[in-house]
């Protein structure tokens, strides 16, 4: 279980929240608090007060998998197999480990013809897969992404999702603006000015969000009438 308590951070206020195991998506307004909040399940900030903890511990301490929404600053290798294999090699993984995990992630993502690629010459949409590689390869508790949909075609986005239910992880949270991806998720929680005003099943948030721009197109003839 993921709990956030009394936190106070930068333009975001959430006195209590819980998200349990599976998929969760964060829907709201641009600047509404969903990066930041993302940024703080990862670990990469701390909260100005309050607590979140994750099965009882700090965030730096889980094994996490990150995806910023824009690739380019979390990309650390200028070649696209040490881009991948890092995770692992940070880890102090053997060799023939590293070497087998960056070969089942690349056909999971059917990049294999990226392996000796120069990440510089890289495409937005390439870079966003091997950035998912990366996040991917060590089958981390929690994944992170940050709305790394918007760079993507349908057909890249379900290789990714597929790649993410093989790695098993027990947390996997996105900020997303496709709605009708989001309705597919197990939770729902909607941001507007740095507060959570909705969370809940896809049915219970959407429901309430009838006759906005955050409604799934594919709902609009039955799913809440």
């Amino acid at each position: 279980m993921i709990e956030i308590t009394a936190l106070s951070h930068k333009t975001l206020f959430i006195d209590h929240l819980t998200i349990g195991e599976g998929r969760t998506f964060l829907i709201g307004e641009n600047g509404g608090g969903k990066t930041t909040l993302l940024r703080l399940l990862s670990g990469i900030e701390e909260p100005e007060s309050g607590s979140v903890r994750i099965d009882g511990l700090l965030p730096r301490l889980i094994d996490t998998g990150w995806v910023n929404e824009y690739p380019d600053k979390s990309l650390l290798f200028s070649n696209v197999f040490d881009e991948i294999a890092s995770p692992l090699r940070f880890q102090k993984v053997p060799c023939l480990v590293v070497l087998n995990r960056v070969n089942e992630i690349v056909e999971q993502l059917a990049i294999r013809h990226l392996l000796d690629r120069p990440v510089r010459e890289l495409s937005g949409g390439e870079r966003v897969l091997v950035a998912v590689a990366a996040a991917l390869i060590n089958r981390p508790e929690l994944v992170l992404l940050d709305e790394y949909d918007s760079h993507l075609d349908n057909a890249c986005c379900r290789q990714i999702d597929g790649a993410i239910a093989v790695a098993g992880s027990r947390y996997v949270i996105r900020s997303t603006q496709q709605m009708d991806t989001a309705a597919t998720g197990d939770t729902v929680i909607v941001l507007h000015k740095g507060q959570v005003v909705a969370s809940g099943s896809p049915h219970d948030v959407f429901c309430g969000l009838k006759g906005t721009p955050f409604y799934p197109r594919s709902w609009r003839e039955s799913a809440c009438s």
